[in-house]
């Protein structure tokens, strides 16, 4: 196989991904489809799910160094399927991609990578974990203890993850539900990670420390064919923790959702309507207009803050655009946190 047929391998199906939010809005044709009771089976469940269309282990970090300066990073390997099942070679129907970033309050690098699964270039194994594509990794001798690396032509990170609570579990015990017809996926994660290691920059080295956000999701359909978007947020507010999703639909209205979590790990869910977020400030990013300030509320914890972009040019401008990055937060709690927002290109 030369390399052009090898990059049309590849690129192809990630162009028809990119144009229909990976088909999240779709039918599921013959994928399996998460059900109730969700029930899960560690550490096998941290490993890939390849009867499902989509799945992600998506990683975010906010970090300071001996100054004080703020950074975020971001490392995500993402799963899709043009069908079910997997088998060894070029034949394989699983795509991989990864992205990658780390934010300044004055600069946002990104990069990607794109793989066809079968070969041995991306994948994840379980036990003990590894997920990769090409020479990044995150990997370690369990789910507690990782080492996530990643390069770039302009930066670099190695950095060192050590678990600090338990994993949590979104909507009814993992058993997430994202539109009002009932799409759902499977999501838990483990939000307590300790991280530490080096930065390279263009400038130098920068030695960082912080605490780390990983998510793990998997499904077939988690859109209904009217959501247009999300606006997520992972918040650390000091007395506890907050996921938070605002799904976008057509005609304006929304579909919300959010995780209280408890410092111990314990969690409430919260339905539809109990999420309230609001954008309170518009960027120009590229010609888009990105909402990258908002008013969020969760009445229920006394949750009533403003949530400011570091760095508000944080697009990630990969085969599928989306805006993501490091956040502040002010108002009745203080801290730090992510903002994820898609369909804004």
């Amino acid at each position: 196989m030369n390399v052009k047929s090898v990059l049309l391998a590849v690129l192809i199906p990630f162009a028809a991904y990119a144009q229909g939010f990976a088909g999240l809005g779709t039918a599921t044709q013959d994928f399996a489809t998460p059900q109730r009771p969700a029930e899960f089976d560690f550490p096998a469940d941290h490993g890939p799910h390849p009867d499902y269309r989509i799945e992600w282990w998506y990683l975010t970090a906010n970090l300071k160094d001996e100054d004080g300066t703020d950074y975020g990073l971001q490392w995500t390997l993402f799963r899709t399927a043009l069908a079910a099942g997997e088998v060894d070679g070029w034949t394989s129907p699983q795509l991989w991609m990864g992205h990658a970033a780390v934010t300044t309050p004055d600069a946002h690098y990104v990069t990607e990578r794109l793989a066809r699964g079968g070969i041995g270039q991306a994948g994840v194994q379980a036990d003990p974990f590894e997920a990769w594509i090409d020479d990044w990794q995150l990997a370690g001798p369990d789910f507690d203890n990782l080492r996530m690396t990643a390069t770039a032509p302009d930066f670099a990170y190695d950095m060192q993850l050590t678990a600090q609570g338990p994993l949590v579990f979104h909507g009814d015990a993992g058993y997430s539900v994202k539109s009002a017809q009932g799409q759902a996926s499977y999501y838990y994660s483990q939000p307590f990670y300790g991280i530490e290691g080096m930065l390279s920059l263009p400038g130098g080295d920068i030695p960082v420390t912080g605490q780390a956000w990983l998510d793990r999701e998997w499904s077939s359909q988690p859109l209904s064919e009217d959501q247009t978007g999300w606006d997520w947020f992972s918040l650390s507010l000091g007395e506890g923790k907050l996921m938070g999703f605002r799904l976008r639909q057509t005609g304006g209205s929304h579909y919300t959702a959010a995780t209280w979590i408890a410092p111990d790990g314990t969690t409430t869910p919260y339905p539809d309507g109990a999420f309230q977020a609001d954008p309170l400030t518009v960027t120009d990013v590229g010609g888009r207009d990105v909402p990258t300030g908002w008013a969020v509320r969760l009445p229920d914890r006394g949750v009533e803050v403003e949530v400011q972009a570091i760095n508000p040019q944080s697009w990630m401008s990969t085969s599928i655009p989306y805006w993501e990055g490091p956040v502040t937060i002010s108002g009745s709690h203080q801290g730090r946190g992510y903002l994820e927002m898609t369909g804004y290109d």
